[in-house]
């Protein structure tokens, strides 16, 4: 069975009222996978540099962003941290701003995440659900939506 909550757990999810700008919002969501050295710091300077570059490559629709680098950006396990915001914040991407789901993903191989990119795309693909994540304002709330994937 394909488990989100698998890697989505109390310890890796924060809720926040709001953020000052989107690097903020980085930081902010990627420090449970810091803690638990699944990511070093550079993976999240990678991020960082790439949005300069690209721009905001990772939000993939309205409110919603999966921020990622590669898996030689320091990426040492693998690992999804979930930030809440009560206020969306603006990542520079148009129609999809202002953006207030938040979720990194590392992995340490291009193989190893497949399962787990497979589990968030049923819970993306799913409107109903993106729309009481977006809601959620508890963490409960958010693993009620999570553990069903």
């Amino acid at each position: 069975m394909k488990s989100a909550q698998k890697w989505i757990y109390d310890t890796t999810i924060t809720l926040q009222d709001s953020v000052e700008n989107w690097p903020q919002a980085l930081k902010l969501c990627a420090k449970p996978l810091l803690d638990m050295q699944v990511i070093e710091p550079e993976y999240v300077t990678a991020i960082i540099q790439q949005h300069h570059t690209l721009g905001p490559y990772y939000v993939l629709a309205p409110g919603l962003a999966m921020p990622h680098a590669r898996p030689e950006e320091g990426a040492k396990g693998l690992g999804l941290s979930l930030l809440k915001l009560k206020q969306g914040v603006s990542f520079g991407a148009g129609e999809f701003d202002p953006v207030d789901v938040i979720i990194m993903l590392a992995a340490p191989d291009k193989h190893s995440h497949i399962e787990m990119i497979s589990a968030l795309a049923e819970l993306f693909s799913s409107d109903e659900d993106m729309e009481k994540l977006h809601q959620a304002n508890t963490l409960e709330e958010i693993k009620t939506v999570i553990d069903r994937f």
